[in-house]
């Protein structure tokens, strides 16, 4: 027996007819599904290649902003410089801060490179407010000891490989030759300071993790307190 709709239309008919709208619009979501999905990658990715970008601008900005402060360690005008570096730690004082950007105390920064697993590495940054002398007393000692934070920052991870280098200056050559060094114990700054680190695991849809190298625009010399135009 066939059943006809007021309109005249079978059951079969209807049957048929919502089927086809059920089918219309399970495609519809799933294509609105899959584009919210796509989307949503397409964001994530924006999101962490803009951090990449970030976080190799405040670095650049951190490392160029170190400042000649004498540490607190052994008394006396011409305590030792408040700057150390090995290939692994680096600490200084500087005028930015991963947090404050420009604003505020200059800050102790310490960098880290630690192991962050599954034979990688990850590069951590710890700061605290300059205060004066008594602040610095992580640069007293033969080791380089890291004060910590209360809150760091990992800048890096899953790193293949993190290391620190900072270039010496030939002053003899008028400041036009000289040569990376791989620590830092002197009562000058260096020329520049580079961080060379590479991902562990390279992925072409996103930005990398590249050298970093910031030029240190201070470079007078501690010995000779008294410029030429002073005399």
């Amino acid at each position: 027996m066939r059943f006809k709709s007021q309109r005249g239309f079978t059951l079969m008919e209807l049957m048929i007819s919502i089927t086809l709208v059920a089918a219309i619009a399970t495609g519809m979501l799933m294509a609105m599904r899959g584009g919210l999905l796509s989307l949503s990658k397409t964001q994530t990715r924006l999101d962490e290649n803009r951090r990449a970008l970030g976080i190799q601008r405040v670095l650049t900005a951190q490392l160029g902003g170190v400042i000649p402060m004498r540490s607190g360690c052994g008394g006396g005008p011409m305590t030792p410089f408040a700057f150390r570096g090995t290939p692994t730690t680096l600490q200084m004082v500087s005028t930015y801060s991963m947090a404050e950007g420009a604003r505020g105390y200059a800050q102790v920064v310490e960098y880290q490179i630690a192991p962050d697993g599954n034979g990688t590495v990850q590069l951590i940054v710890y700061e605290h407010p300059y205060i004066g002398a008594g602040s610095t007393g992580g640069f007293c000692g033969d080791d380089v000891a890291l004060q910590g934070s209360p809150q760091p920052l990992v800048a890096a991870s899953r790193l293949a490989y993190c290391r620190f280098s900072y270039f010496q200056i030939n002053p003899d050559k008028q400041f036009r030759e000289g040569g990376w060094v791989n620590s830092w114990r002197q009562e000058d700054l260096p020329g520049a300071i580079r961080i060379e680190m590479a991902p562990a695991s390279p992925d072409p849809i996103r930005l990398p993790m590249v050298a970093v190298t910031a030029p240190v625009r201070v470079n007078r010399h501690f010995e000779d307190l008294t410029y030429e135009d002073q005399q």
